[in-house]
């Protein structure tokens, strides 16, 4: 467990995070999501060990971090950071080298990585001669070729096309699947609601909401209704104890005052005619990041 406790950090009279607070549990993606400035590169630097925090604790499996202890770590940063004319897949085996794995493991780490991010007919090309899409990949090969046992990735999935994107977050849910706990940074949030377990909203350098996915889905929802019946459903603007968001057709989307307007809805519906769905609506990502952060 990657545990962050009341970490706090200023520039001079600029307060850049009060007393951020979450945990990154064995196993699971734990999406970082906020505003630009909010405070996401700065902890994950704490977190690695690259900036010092005024006050607060970070600590992994109940020890505090040093270099030796972050030497578990792979690190994906936001800015491009490989040597732009070493080949790609001597830069990896260099880059495993230096984190302690023999030459034949570095070389079958740097192998296998190559394939499944489809990098492999690119092993012998300089890194400025990939394009962009592929530099990103390569450094997302970078942070997991010594087999970390953390995974810290700032904005993976910056530059990336959809069959990419696809190819990655696979790649990090089988690492996430084999125990490691992931923490990711994303301005994506249909990839993040995709692919987290948790969630981590900062703004304005303090945590507004923390905790599984789809707790918060559930905390933050609203007794918002999605009624799908085979008639024109603008009768619904009529039902008492409701606030029709829109209605078109046979479909209508309501608020409702409560649990029992909302059946009462149901009931007259099936009473019109065939219902054909009638579901409560959970908020996306974007609606409760929205909510938190403003």
């Amino acid at each position: 467990m990657l545990e962050i406790r009341d970490v706090s950090k200023s520039y001079g009279a600029r307060r850049v995070l009060d007393a951020v607070g979450f945990d990154v549990a064995p196993g699971r993606m734990t999406g970082f999501v906020g505003a630009n400035g909010a405070g996401k590169t700065t902890t994950m630097r704490i977190i690695l060990g690259v900036l010092d925090a005024d006050t607060g604790t970070v600590t992994l499996d109940g020890e505090p971090l040093g270099p030796t202890g972050r030497r578990r770590f792979g690190y994906m940063p936001e800015e491009r950071g490989l040597y732009p004319k070493m080949k790609l897949g001597e830069q990896l085996v260099y880059l495993a080298r230096l984190h302690g794995l023999s030459r034949a493991d570095a070389g079958r780490n740097t192998d296998a990585l190559l394939e499944r991010l489809s990098l492999g007919e690119r092993a012998g090309d300089a890194i400025e001669k990939l394009s962009l899409g592929n530099q990103q990949r390569a450094q997302i090969a970078a942070a997991l070729v010594h087999d970390p046992e953390v995974l810290i990735l700032d904005e993976p999935f910056s530059g990336l096309d959809p069959m990419a994107v696809d190819v990655v977050v696979e790649v990090l849910a089988e690492r996430a699947r084999s125990g490691v706990p992931v923490l990711f940074s994303s301005h994506q949030l249909d990839i993040v609601e995709r692919l987290c377990d948790d969630l981590v909203i900062i703004a304005e350098g303090r945590i507004r909401a923390a905790g599984a996915r789809d707790a918060l889905r559930e905390e933050h929802a609203t007794l918002r209704y999605r009624l799908q019946t085979t008639g024109d459903a603008a009768w619904v603007r009529d039902e008492p104890g409701v606030t029709v968001i829109e209605a078109e057709g046979g479909s209508a989307l309501f608020d409702a005052d409560d649990a029992d307007a909302a059946q009462r809805v149901l009931a007259a519906a099936i009473a019109r005619g065939r219902v054909a769905d009638f579901a409560r609506q959970h908020p996306s990502l974007s609606q409760i990041f929205k909510e938190v952060a403003r």
